[in-house]
């Protein structure tokens, strides 16, 4: 039976040809039947594939030979099913894409990169050194949540700050208001699932003035990996596939909250309306409701 294997991986490093190794990089995956997303920009590489185990091997072997990406983040994780021809049921498509921004700020030109990463970004932590920094520095260490508040609604770090942000682009907008100067004084840890969108977050706030900002190296994704939900994790992960979610244990916590009727959820669904491309927490039962109905219990 086919062994059905998910990678999340990304690479910043300086690219003088993306479109060459868009090409490259589709021609390779259509061969080995992989399937996933894929963005690639004059900045490095992100993107997640899924696949029968050995396929994906092979892609990491040959993605590996390419200098700039010898050292590139890769984590691995279960696929839900790969078909008799090796194709992952987790993805609908392959998709490999050049664009300004491997992770959409809407600041492509703050972005700087090297051949050992990005310039400027915040202090690396392993989840160890986490619970290190939180042991000595307490209640005055700040978690500060990376990704879309709709991700956040299923899991986080236990009293994290969430942006009110609905996609990426909201954070720039949001620490050039001064919203989280307040922060400014104190030892920020930026995290997200896994570590792309802190790379450049915690560059974008030490150059705003953000003093002490570290980065969660590896993401959630690590962490849980690591302290599954025995640490200070809470709840699921949301994730950007057909699997939804996923849970580090058995014993995971429940702490989504189902915006049509306020059930403890770790779901989150499309809306019904297919004029509509809202997302939200939603239970089963409620599934099924339009957005507004969910808008206004929300509110």
């Amino acid at each position: 039976m086919p062994t059905p294997k998910i990678v999340l991986f990304y690479a910043f490093a300086p690219l003088a040809d993306p479109d060459a190794i868009r090409l490259w990089q589709r021609d390779l995956c259509d061969a080995l039947h992989l399937r996933g997303r894929i963005l690639i920009s004059r900045h490095g590489i992100n993107g997640t594939l899924g696949g029968d185990l050995p396929a994906v091997k092979k892609w990491l072997r040959s993605f590996r030979s390419y200098a700039p990406f010898r050292d590139a983040d890769v984590k691995w994780s279960e696929g839900t099913a790969v078909d008799a021809d090796g194709f992952s049921a987790d993805f609908p498509k392959l998709s490999v894409k050049v664009r300004d921004e491997i992770v959409s700020f809407g600041a492509p030109e703050e972005l700087q990169v090297d051949e050992h990463g990005v310039i400027g970004g915040g202090e690396r932590l392993t989840p160890a050194g986490l619970h290190e920094l939180v042991a000595e520095r307490g209640d005055d260490v700040v978690f500060f949540d990376g990704r879309n508040a709709l991700e956040a609604g299923i899991g986080r770090f236990r009293g994290a700050v969430v942006p009110d942000t609905g996609t990426t682009r909201d954070f720039v907008g949001l620490l050039d208001s001064g919203a989280y100067d307040d922060l400014k004084g104190r030892p920020v840890v930026t995290y997200c699932t896994g570590g792309i969108r802190c790379e450049v977050l915690s560059s974008l706030m030490r150059s705003r003035g953000f003093g002490e900002v570290y980065q969660l190296d590896g993401g959630i994704v690590r962490y849980g990996e690591e302290f599954g939900d025995d640490g200070l994790w809470e709840g699921s992960l949301y994730v950007f596939d057909g699997r939804g979610s996923v849970d580090f244990s058995d014993h995971a916590a429940v702490i989504g909250a189902c915006a049509g009727c306020g059930a403890a959820t770790n779901r989150t669904a499309n809306c019904p309306d297919a004029s509509c491309r809202h997302q939200a927490v939603v239970c089963a039962d409620c599934v099924a409701v339009p957005c507004t109905e969910h808008a206004a219990v929300a509110r």
